[in-house]
């Protein structure tokens, strides 16, 4: 799941948490939105890790140099 999607995710889980005045006697809403709020937080956290370590700059090679030299010139 790329950062867009945890984000989006974030967002879903911000609707039951504060966009709803919805009352259940089993499910309590609100902490299923701070549940998933928090779960997509420490998702878009272990992604920007992982992104970071992918992201190796591999220096260019030293140039050639040519030992043997036309002298003739």
């Amino acid at each position: 799941m790329g950062p867009g999607g945890c984000i989006l995710l974030i967002g879903a889980g911000a609707i039951p948490a504060f966009g709803t005045d919805w009352q259940m006697r089993s499910v309590n809403l609100d902490a299923v939105g701070a549940i998933m709020m928090i779960l997509d937080v420490i998702g878009a956290l272990a992604f920007t890790s992982i992104a970071k370590r992918r992201r190796v700059v591999v220096p260019s090679p030293p140039p050639l140099i040519n030992e043997k030299r036309d002298r003739r010139l």
